[in-house]
């Protein structure tokens, strides 16, 4: 059995004011994973993802290309253990 993997991933860019947030949720839930995304002050978003880890990678490709009014610069994951903490995904 393939256990599950945490990605923690910073987005940068034009991220804030295009419905990422929303997006992000969406792709989460449609691909199948739990956490949460938000804003952050410096213009950000933030978002942490967990499950099957091609499912993590599949929520990480999405944020590369992002929603279809943002536009994404950079990418950061850091790759943590999975607890299990979340039962959904959510907008903080």
């Amino acid at each position: 059995m393939v256990s599950n993997q945490k990605a923690h991933v910073i987005i940068s860019g034009r991220v804030q004011g295009v419905f990422f947030r929303a997006e992000t949720r969406r792709a989460a839930e449609r691909i199948g994973v739990t956490g949460w995304v938000r804003n952050r002050p410096d213009g950000t978003v933030e978002a942490v993802f967990d499950g099957n880890p091609q499912a993590v990678k599949d929520a990480i490709a999405w944020c590369h290309r992002g929603s279809p009014m943002s536009k994404v610069e950079d990418l950061q994951v850091t790759w943590e253990e999975s607890d299990g903490a979340f039962t959904d995904f959510s907008i903080r």
